[in-house]
């Protein structure tokens, strides 16, 4: 039950619902992908590892941790889906902070700009997410500042190791084997708790996300042209040296196959598991049970993760989109 609120500053309340979205998975869904084909490969490998690494700890931290989220009354919540997931840490402010600022690392010494320019565009992002958590009644002032802080730790300590797990991740054999069974051990070993809760199904869709992706960077290394060569699709940003017809035309290319290829997952993965273990598909209660729950949203997210990246550009280079 939602509680009712009156808006009256509707330059705030757009501002924040917009921030909000930065944080969840549409933006996830374009922006990486939009990095990988128009700006640099190790610029969107690095911010992959990065997200799922940080979001993973996230997720498992607040289901530890229970700490609950802002009571209403006397908060106002904004939204809902999330309203069964514990507060502590904000995995929203994790993920913004970790893809601003990994985002600026890995390009601040690749491509020339201001570095002011730069740091202040990280956190000018970043901060608009924490403060969305805040406005929309979902997160306490503790939950974002742990959840920020929690996430600049974590990019310190990640870092020196960027070039190393990244040079591992494409030049392993045992780069696919590992880079699928890890997120699936994790994922069905998640913390268990006494009621449902979103966590498990969106660290899942993350995990298998990453997972997918990782094979399709190791695949076109091995079998396409070197990603590990440090040369993106386009060679500097789109904005200052590349047309942006091509840059338009490859981000909508790519995304209507990303979205085609997980809706179309969604319906032969869920259909399948729905046909083993006897239930129809409307039946929510049966799609989120552990074992239908976790094969689901991981074959469908890493096949996007795969796509977005093997397949996409593939497409692009037949149609004379590179």
């Amino acid at each position: 039950c939602t509680q009712k609120y009156i808006v009256k500053n509707y330059f705030y309340y757009y501002l924040f619902k917009f921030s909000a979205a930065l944080g969840e998975e549409i933006f996830y869904i374009t922006f990486l992908p939009f990095t990988y084909w128009n700006i640099d490969h190790s610029v969107s490998r690095r911010m992959i590892i990065i997200w799922s690494i940080v979001m993973y700890i996230g997720q498992v931290s607040k289901d530890i941790l229970k700490w609950p989220r802002p009571l209403s009354p006397p908060v106002v919540k904004l939204e809902m889906r999330t309203n069964a997931e514990y507060g502590m840490p904000s995995t929203h402010a994790m993920a913004a902070t970790a893809i601003s600022f990994s985002f600026f690392i890995a390009t601040m010494n690749q491509y020339k700009y201001p570095f002011e320019l730069g740091l202040v565009a990280a956190f000018v992002f970043s901060t608009l997410v924490c403060l969305s958590r805040l406005y929309t009644g979902m997160h306490t002032v503790l939950d974002v500042i742990g959840g920020a802080l929690i996430s600049a730790v974590l990019l310190v300590l990640l870092y020196p190791a960027w070039d190393t797990i990244d040079h591992l991740l494409l030049t392993s054999p045992f780069c696919p084997l590992f880079s699928t069974v890890v997120p699936l051990v994790l994922c069905y070993n998640y913390p268990k708790l006494d009621y449902y809760s979103p966590t498990r199904g969106d660290t899942t869709t993350i995990l298998g996300a990453a997972a997918g992706a990782t094979v399709g960077f190791w695949l076109n290394n091995q079998y396409a042209a070197s990603a590990y060569a440090g040369k993106g699709v386009q060679p500097g940003f789109p904005l200052i040296t590349g047309t942006m017809v091509f840059v338009l035309a490859r981000f909508f290319v790519g995304i209507l196959v990303v979205l085609l290829t997980r809706w179309v997952m969604k319906s032969v993965v869920l259909g399948m598991l729905g046909y083993r273990y006897k239930f129809p598909l409307g039946d929510l209660a049966a799609r989120r049970r552990l074992e239908v729950e976790v094969p689901y949203k991981f074959v469908t997210y890493s096949s996007v993760g795969f796509t977005a990246t093997v397949i996409v550009p593939l497409l692009h280079e037949l149609l004379g989109l590179m």
